[in-house]
């Protein structure tokens, strides 16, 4: 795979940090979770990296630490600006040992700035991105939105990206550099078309009301007899007139419906059929209608089996395929792997840094390291 030999320790956080951590080892990275001692089941996102439990707050564990940074790529450091500096494991701790390491730093709201040390979450980040104000309608305050705009779109993939342009960059210089990946200023980059085309006449006015947000009857989603869904996004002139063909509306007809009529009868006219009725009606219209799937069901479409853009997992639940697909070095899911247990190398990381047993044995008595009680000593 692409990042075959990359070497990459993640901090272990919530999501943005194991997402970054799980692209990278979709396509080829060896992944280190570096856990605290205390066990936590909130990972969903450990699957084929390995594990080691530290106790970075006493010097032993510190010295694990920098051992294993010594022979590492890549940092993830989701931690709070400042946190690890006070570990004495920050940046300049790190790179003097080793000039090639890319410290990637993955923060609310970035390194430094008026907000650096604020508390957050994704809701928080996308508000102050300036994303969220466009997801309101009808003058009611934006909803919020599932946490992908910020923790994991600006977040992750923004840090992943970084990661890239630096590894490519020290192909050529030889040298690390410190990534600060804000959450906030990721998302309002993936939104930078938005800020671009504020002056075209696709935005209306007011949020909801445009034809991108909610504010045009041909570019909405509408409920179907059976409760589920169909998204309609028959913009251009072309697809309208085959969507308008699949309700058995003429074009007499549809010219003198106001726009509220207009929504009300596509409203009543999808609640007649069922979503997978619909879905055969337009089957052979090329009228960007298309069902609304959900996570469960998903990997069914015939879209998505024919592509095979889907797994099902250690614990049954659907899940995606890497993406993008490369042609020579295609990326493999590791979600396809076994989820590992909270401190399940750190027997086998010890041992491939140089620890003697007698020395890892020492460890663990004295609450440097944890690990898991099945590992073989």
């Amino acid at each position: 795979m692409a990042l075959n030999g990359i070497k990459v320790v993640e901090m272990l956080g919530l999501a943005p940090g194991p997402f970054c951590g799980t692209v990278l080892a979709d396509f080829g990275a060896t992944v280190t979770v570096v856990q605290k001692i205390e066990v936590t089941t909130l990972d969903v996102l450990s699957n084929g990296k390995k594990a080691i439990s530290l106790n970075l707050k006493c010097p032993k564990g510190k010295q694990v630490f920098k051992k294993l940074m010594e022979s590492s790529d890549v940092l993830i450091d989701t931690y709070r600006p400042g946190v690890l500096e006070k570990l004495g494991l920050g940046p300049q701790d790190l790179m003097k040992k080793n000039p090639k390491l890319i410290y990637a730093r993955l923060t609310g709201y970035g390194q430094t700035g008026f907000y650096k040390d604020k508390a957050g979450h994704d809701l928080n980040y996308v508000a102050m991105s300036g994303v969220l104000s466009m997801l309101g309608k009808d003058g009611q305050p934006p909803r919020a939105p599932i946490n992908i705009l910020a923790d994991l779109a600006g977040g992750s993939l923004s840090c992943v990206l970084g990661i890239i342009l630096a590894l490519f960059e020290r192909s050529n210089s030889g040298k690390g550099q410190i990534i600060d990946a804000s959450m906030t200023e990721g998302a309002a980059y993936v939104a930078n078309w938005i800020f671009k085309s504020k002056n075209l006449p696709i935005w209306m006015g007011e949020p909801g009301t445009s034809i991108l947000d909610g504010g045009y009857p041909s570019y909405q989603t509408y409920k179907t007899k059976d409760n589920k869904f169909i998204a309609v996004a028959a913009l251009e002139e072309k697809f309208h007139l085959m969507f308008l063909k699949g309700l058995n509306i003429s074009e007499e007809d549809y010219a003198v419906w106001e726009k509220n009529e207009c929504e009300k009868k596509f409203k009543e006219i999808f609640l007649t059929k069922t979503q997978q009725e619909w879905c055969n009606i337009f089957k052979e219209l090329d009228a960007c209608v298309t069902p609304v799937l959900d996570l469960k069901n998903v990997k069914n479409h015939d879209l998505h089996v024919s592509r095979k853009s889907f797994y099902v997992d250690e614990n049954n639940l659907v899940a995606p395929e890497p993406a993008p697909r490369l042609s020579r070095t295609p990326g493999s899911a590791s979600g396809k792997l076994p989820s590992v247990k909270p401190g399940q190398h750190t027997i086998e990381i010890l041992t491939s840094l140089g620890y003697k047993k007698s020395e890892i044995q020492e460890l663990i008595n004295n609450n440097s390291v944890y690990a898991y009680k099945k590992s073989n000593l």
